[in-house]
């Protein structure tokens, strides 16, 4: 049984039928939903599942490590990227590239969608990344520049509800993560991994990224997807070799094609306490 963040429907269910065909007669039980949500169901609801995998890797070390512990390692097995997608009718499309995006995005008359930064992850990211912008750039402007463009009408409380509007040509871009991108075949704009988000390696330069929300200041961190085995798994064995199967070759290829960036090898977080066979393929979380 697995616990695992709605952005993972889509992959993981093709990873799931991939195990179930290597290992035969075991039958994977997913259920899809929030990541805080997805875990309390575990520490609050005492649910049995065997694997909790989420779309923000504190959500473990938050919800999972405290006492009573229901879990003693996580490791990231997939990233993402904040992004902006657009389409050919979308103003300044033949022009706009990963180095004039910002450039093109403030120009006078474009309509940028957005998640609500208060209550939504690709919304606080999305401000998060623009103030990167500023500094990588040495523009001070930008992020007031390409906000000025996304104004309170085209806030949603979720990106994927402003596709159709897109699409239609009601907007011209749209603030949405690389994966959703790609599994929509959406033209997008291949970011700098300094301000993207991407990267685990920048993580102490994201934290120069600030969302200023209603639930206070958010320092930007790498978009990470994070699985955990959960403390007395009735199915440990098979639950150890799901992620081993994640961290593979198959399971990474499949994450790859639904737009995730992949980690070779994977970073862990208490990888001493992880099975012995999954320890060989981690490496510490950096500044762990």
């Amino acid at each position: 049984t697995i616990f695992a963040a709605g952005t993972l429907a889509v992959p993981f269910r093709e990873v799931d039928a991939l195990f179930e065909k290597k290992y035969p007669g075991v039958k994977v039980q997913p259920q899809f939903g929030g990541s805080v949500k997805m875990a309390k169901q575990i520490t609050e609801l005492h649910q049995d599942a065997d694997l909790l995998a989420v779309a923000d890797y504190s959500v473990i070390p938050k919800y999972m490590f405290a006492q009573p512990a229901h879990a003693a390692w996580y490791v990231g097995f997939a990233r993402n990227a904040i992004t902006f997608v657009y389409t050919d009718k979308s103003k300044g499309a033949k022009d706009i590239n990963g180095k004039n995006w910002y450039t093109v995005l403030a120009q006078k008359g474009v309509e940028i969608g957005r998640s609500n930064p208060d209550t939504d992850p690709s919304g606080y990211q999305t401000v998060q990344m623009l103030n990167l912008a500023n500094t990588f750039y040495n523009d001070a402007k930008i992020e007031d520049a390409v906000l000025a463009n996304a104004p309170l009408s085209n806030v949603r409380d979720t990106e994927t509800s402003l596709i159709s509007a897109l699409q239609l040509g009601q907007i011209d871009y749209l603030a949405i993560y690389r994966s959703d991108a790609l599994q929509h075949h959406m033209k997008f704009i291949e970011m700098p991994n300094k301000i993207d988000l991407s990267d685990p390696a920048q993580s102490a330069y994201y934290e120069q990224g600030v969302a200023h929300t209603k639930n206070g200041d958010l320092k930007g961190k790498p978009i990470v997807y994070a699985i955990t085995m959960v403390t007395g798994s009735k199915n440990a064995d098979m639950a150890e070799k799901y992620v081993a199967f994640l961290l593979g070759p198959e399971g990474q290829a499949v994450m790859k094609k639904n737009g995730f960036g992949e980690f070779k090898p994977a970073y862990a977080v208490n990888s001493n306490a992880m099975p012995a066979s999954l320890q060989t393929l981690v490496e510490p979380w950096p500044g762990q």
